[in-house]
């Protein structure tokens, strides 16, 4: 990790806030995608901090390249009180948005006192903006702290697109469902449209699957005969922690039909805002397309 710039620092986040301090910070204290996407752009966190799908250890889906066992781990949604953030002397605090500006993983109301305290800039990662947007957002506030992505992985993430484009000119017709399993009877089926990363999928020409029309915005929840019905050839699994255990749905005929004849590779909707991740997304998918 290189040193970063001392001089007098602002960014303004995805709310529109200015946040400004009198010199670069060197404490960071962020949400653990964020934290992810900022290791990979060279800044080590001072502490990370999970959201209320999480619990008592951070999610190791969610954590990149993060080396956990040396980073402070702050707690999750209820369970993080502002006492625990401000303990760890944070001269920022980096946390995300899927729109509206309401910051998400941390209570409203520790949320309003923490900004009495420390600057917070928050990141929109939802569906309004792109996964290259979401990428270059990191990138600017890497920029703003004195850093920036190496070179090598910005030409191993062009690399990988296209050779995606090329798996997925080869495999026409073939079939990806993203999911996240919620148990026995139920799971929820990603709209592609409204995942950064879904739609760079199928915008590099990826046979992405939709599930039918409902009022979820970002999810459509069905059962397992839903997904048989729509008969993907790679299911994008949710690998996070808070995504129901495949041992509990193994047993449903549905499912054991899907899983027969599709590959199933493990997806992270919360994939750290990088080159290199993104890159590494690319490639297991193309390899998926390839291997059909």
């Amino acid at each position: 990790m290189g040193e970063r710039s001392t001089t007098a620092w602002e960014f303004t986040d995805d709310r529109g806030h200015l946040t400004s301090a009198s010199e670069a910070p060197q404490r960071v204290v962020a949400y653990i995608q964020a934290g992810a996407s900022l290791w990979d752009l060279g800044i080590r966190p001072a502490g990370i901090f999970g959201s209320f799908h999480d619990g008592d250890e951070p999610d190791h889906a969610k954590s990149g390249a993060l080396p956990l066992d040396e980073l402070a781990y702050l707690g999750a949604g209820a369970g993080l009180g502002l006492d625990d953030v401000l303990a760890v002397r944070p001269d920022l605090v980096v946390a995300l948005t899927y729109g509206g500006g309401q910051v998400y993983g941390i209570e409203p109301d520790t949320a309003k006192h923490l900004e009495e305290h420390v600057p917070v800039a928050v990141i929109d990662v939802g569906q309004g903006r792109t996964l290259g947007g979401v990428r270059e957002r990191f990138a600017e506030l890497g920029r703003s702290l004195g850093t920036s992505e190496p070179a090598e992985a910005r030409d191993e993430l062009a690399r990988s697109e296209r050779q995606l484009g090329v798996a997925a000119r080869g495999a026409r017709g073939v079939r990806v469902l993203a999911l996240s399993a919620a148990g026995a009877d139920a799971v929820h089926l990603a709209r592609p449209t409204k995942w950064p990363d879904l739609s760079a999928l199928g915008g590099l020409g990826v046979g992405m699957v939709a599930p039918p029309e409902s009022p979820g915005a970002n999810w459509y929840t069905g059962t397992w005969r839903d997904v048989a019905e729509l008969a993907p050839d790679i299911i994008l699994s949710d690998a996070r922690a808070n995504a129901a255990p495949r041992e509990q749905y193994a047993a449903d005929p549905h499912w054991a039909s899907v899983a027969e004849r599709a590959s199933v590779l493990p997806w992270n909707p919360e994939t750290p805002a990088s080159a290199h991740a993104h890159a590494a997304l690319f490639d297991q998918v193309a390899g998926a397309l390839r291997g059909r």
